[in-house]
């Protein structure tokens, strides 16, 4: 039941780390296998507090994993997991493939570039979609510094993304 209600979460989270779908789905399985073979020396100490922070403690694992699986020498391509998920009535253009291919590349390389916080956090936010309370117990900050590490990542992406539209029309004259 734990599996089935965090799987979703903790796959979206870790697809940001990983090279393709099916890297994604064995780094869940190995969050929750980890949790499980982790639970009986880290379940007596999250139920000594008033509030149990499983959700927080099984993220945190999935965040490890994935960096792991990048340090390992995985790269950190992801597509938007919208893209992923819709299923297209027409068939997209190559031109339209090209493009698309192209901002997702410039986007996985942008979020890999952000600081290692603000990438924790961003991807915490915006691929776990938790709020910033649940970020910041997952991380082990404030609040307040896990909304300050969003926006700077959310403004350093959006300047990397107007410089290579700058610079793409620039290269197009």
């Amino acid at each position: 039941m734990l599996c089935r209600r965090h799987e979703e979460t903790v796959f979206r989270l870790v697809r940001r780390y990983a090279s393709s779908t099916d890297d994604a789905l064995d780094l869940t399985q190995r969050a929750f296998l980890q949790a499980l073979e982790a639970a009986e020396r880290a379940l007596p100490r999250l139920l000594a507090t008033d509030e149990v922070p499983f959700r927080a403690w099984l993220l945190r694992i999935a965040i490890n994993l994935g960096k792991n699986h990048v340090r390992d020498g995985g790269r950190w391509p992801r597509a938007k997991t919208g893209a992923l998920d819709a299923e297209e009535t027409r068939e997209p253009s190559a031109a339209d493939r090209l493009e698309r291919a192209q901002v997702e590349r410039l986007m996985r390389k942008a979020v890999v570039d952000l600081p290692r916080r603000q990438r924790e956090v961003f991807t915490l936010r915006v691929d776990g979609a938790l709020p910033f309370a649940e970020v910041a117990a997952t991380l082990g900050i404030t609040e307040g510094n896990a909304k300050a590490h969003f926006h700077h990542a959310a403004k350093r992406l959006r300047e990397v993304v107007q410089q290579s539209m700058t610079g793409a029309s620039h290269d197009d004259v």
